[in-house]
């Protein structure tokens, strides 16, 4: 059987938490997040319009690469 997805807000605060380990900061606006990040990086990252689907595997990707990104 498979697992039920957790609400939303579950969502956004795993999120949320996640953004801030790896020096985002994030934004919202409606259903659509914005995610940028300034910290060790030679210039800003910004992802815009974002669903929370996108921003976790954003920010899953960031997270496997490590904090520098790369």
């Amino acid at each position: 059987m498979p697992h039920p997805m957790p609400a939303n807000n579950e969502r956004e605060a795993h999120l949320r938490a996640l953004a801030d380990k790896l020096l985002f900061k994030v934004e919202q606006s409606g259903g659509r997040f914005t995610l940028t990040r300034t910290a060790d990086v030679s210039k800003p990252v910004r992802h815009e319009q974002l669903t929370i689907d996108q921003a976790e595997e954003l920010l899953g990707n960031w997270k496997l690469r490590g904090l520098g990104g790369g």
